[in-house]
């Protein structure tokens, strides 16, 4: 055992810790030389217990902690400590639980697609603040096992979500091909006034130079062409799937990509009214949303799954998942904002008190089967698309200003609603932004960790 292993007790016993073993003429492993006990809970509660961090060597790190159920030290043979030419750092994850203490796991600070260290599946006592470990993969060789094309196609079927859009959504996913074939423009600085249609495949876009500010996307310019253009097309929609190595190669993390042509304006709630449309605020041409399976490489399961929600997300448990058609998620976009969630409902981004920028998600005959649709466009032995290397905007930078589309809304509520509303235009600018995003490629989760 390298340590414990902790989660909530409101669902079946779950998830994994390793263990490890080593040829002891090489030392990797080694005995504690002693315990210090951090924390125990009340023993008149009739569950005790103990919580204890193994003092490691010199030269040696502990990996994790070790519970009793006595006040009784552990034998020193309970646990090993590993070399520390084989460790990492570790950071706080996901909260477990609290009962007198706040139980953390724990995960390595350092993660990507080319990142070595391992989760070991362990967990930290918060107010101790103990400084424990990960390991380290030092195989030079940790992703040579890695999937044939056809292998990938399959794991990915065999999970593929079913997208489900608001029954009200008016701004539904198309696939790159379409959004070029059907007059998409690029622009260039200092010469807008004569765009350039971009080829299908988008072979004609420039590479490099992200941020720079040179070239961005747009819509047609004939306006029935843009208006046809903004509202998506989801028969030819499709799932751009990129698969990476995660944690010294001990998981695959399965990034999926939906484009939409377009993001629309947010709908506020403020007190009793429940919907009030704001204006241009939160529209922006060109939006690239995605979920990321992470699947263990020791068995194939679904561990869990991160839905991208705006400029932040969320990782949920695959047993907190709705699935359908065997082992296939689902997964909700909001309305006009397309933020990912694994159930229907309503968030509100805001102040608080029933005021906020409402994310509804609700299942409709609106949906897209990812498995039916998608295409491997990044993987170890996989021909990228040329406009998967378009660093630059999706969109042009908009031209309207939040304050005053909030202030317009604003006159037409009474006096006690227009002060909750005026809160709501920082959280608009943050959440949606004005900018044309940036492709898949040039976000830190591409190469990094969510």
């Amino acid at each position: 055992m390298l340590g414990s292993y902790a989660q909530p007790n409101n669902r079946p016993l779950s998830g994994w810790v390793l263990v490890a073993k080593t040829d002891q003429s090489a030392q990797i492993l080694t005995q504690p030389t002693n315990y210090s006990l951090i924390w125990s809970n009340d023993n008149s509660s009739g569950n005790p217990a103990f919580f204890w961090l193994p003092i490691p060597p010199d030269g040696y790190k502990s990996l994790g902690l070790v519970v009793t159920t006595s006040p009784e030290k552990p034998s020193p043979d309970k646990i090993r400590c590993v070399r520390s030419d084989f460790t990492a750092d570790t950071e706080i994850d996901d909260w477990i639980w609290s009962q007198g203490i706040n139980v953390y796991g724990l995960r390595p600070r350092i993660r990507g697609a080319g990142a070595q260290p391992v989760s070991v599946g362990t967990f930290v006592i918060q107010n101790d603040a103990v400084a424990l470990s990960s390991l380290i993969n030092k195989n030079p060789n940790y992703t040579s096992g890695r999937l044939s094309r056809s292998q990938m196609e399959a794991v990915f079927r065999a999970y593929a979500p079913y997208v489900y859009f608001h029954p009200d959504e008016s701004y539904l996913p198309a696939s790159v091909n379409c959004f070029f074939s059907n007059g998409a423009l690029l622009y260039k600085k200092g010469e807008e006034s004569n765009p350039v249609r971009v080829e299908p495949d988008g072979a004609n876009l420039p590479r490099g130079g992200s941020g720079d500010g040179l070239y961005w996307l747009d819509l047609p310019a004939e306006r029935g062409a843009r208006d046809r253009v903004r509202v998506g097309d989801l028969p030819s929609a499709e799932a751009y799937v990129h698969f990476k190595p995660i944690l010294g190669g001990t998981f695959t993390d399965i990034q999926v990509w939906l484009f939409y042509p377009f993001n629309g304006h947010a709908i506020a709630k403020v007190g009793l009214i429940k919907r009030l449309s704001l204006g241009r605020a939160g529209e922006h041409v060109g939006d690239w949303e995605h979920v990321t399976l992470r699947v263990s490489n020791f068995d194939g399961a679904l561990h869990k799954v991160y839905f991208s929600q705006h400029s932040g997300g969320r990782w949920v448990d695959s047993r907190l998942l709705q699935f359908q058609s065997g082992n296939r998620f689902v997964w909700y976009a909001s309305r006009n904002g397309h933020a990912g969630n694994y159930e229907e409902g309503l968030y509100l981004q805001g102040p608080g008190d029933g005021v906020g920028i409402r994310n509804d998600w609700a299942r409709s005959d609106k949906v897209m089967d990812a498995g039916a649709r998608f295409a491997v466009v990044a993987a170890e032995g996989v021909a990228e698309p040329a406009w998967l290397s378009y660093e630059r905007k999706w969109g042009p930078t908009e031209k309207y200003d939040t304050a005053v589309e909030v202030r317009r809304v604003k006159k037409l509520l009474p006096g006690k609603l227009k002060k909750a509303l005026e809160g709501l235009v920082k959280v608009i600018d943050e959440v949606f932004g004005k900018d044309g995003p940036t492709g898949p490629k040039v976000k830190n989760n591409w190469s990094g960790d969510e």
